[in-house]
């Protein structure tokens, strides 16, 4: 499994936007740059696998107050195959290889569902429910060292 950087601008990422999986993720992840900067490497990403891209992920931001926020996401045709488990521990590789003190969390919709055993597998703790103001009610997870 591979992460390959999302960049800057959207000219920059035309084997994204040629892409029929990624041009609307794409899209978004170069103006969410434009909302809260790109900080490298605290930016969006692909997955790929054996030469295919299969998913999206990255980072919600720079770290604050020593934490960091992942999100991930597998193309439906990749779906159960233990895509987003490999790419939820990539993003936790890079965040622990750039600062190992940083507390990692991430959030789900509040329920059971494919990400909560995602991240069980990453070892992430459910902290409990939570509002957030462009979500609504989700659940926080923490990934335990």
């Amino acid at each position: 499994m591979e992460l390959i950087p999302v960049k800057e601008h959207i000219e920059d990422n035309k084997e994204f936007t040629d892409d029929p999986d990624c041009i609307e993720s794409v899209t978004m992840s170069v103006n969410f740059y434009k909302r809260i900067g790109f900080n490298p490497p605290w930016i969006c990403y692909y997955a790929q696998l054996e030469n295919q891209l299969v998913g999206c992920a990255g980072y919600k931001g720079k770290p604050v107050n020593g934490k960091i926020e992942i999100a991930y996401g597998v193309f439906p045709q990749y779906w159960q195959k233990g895509i987003g488990t490999q790419i939820a521990k990539q993003l936790i590789d890079v965040a622990l290889e750039t600062d190992p003190s940083l507390i990692i969390t991430a959030r789900t919709l509040p329920e059971e569902n494919f990400s909560a055993r995602i991240l069980r597998k990453n070892n992430f703790k459910l902290l409990g429910p939570l509002i957030d103001p462009e979500d609504g009610e989700v659940w926080e997870w923490e990934y335990m060292k």
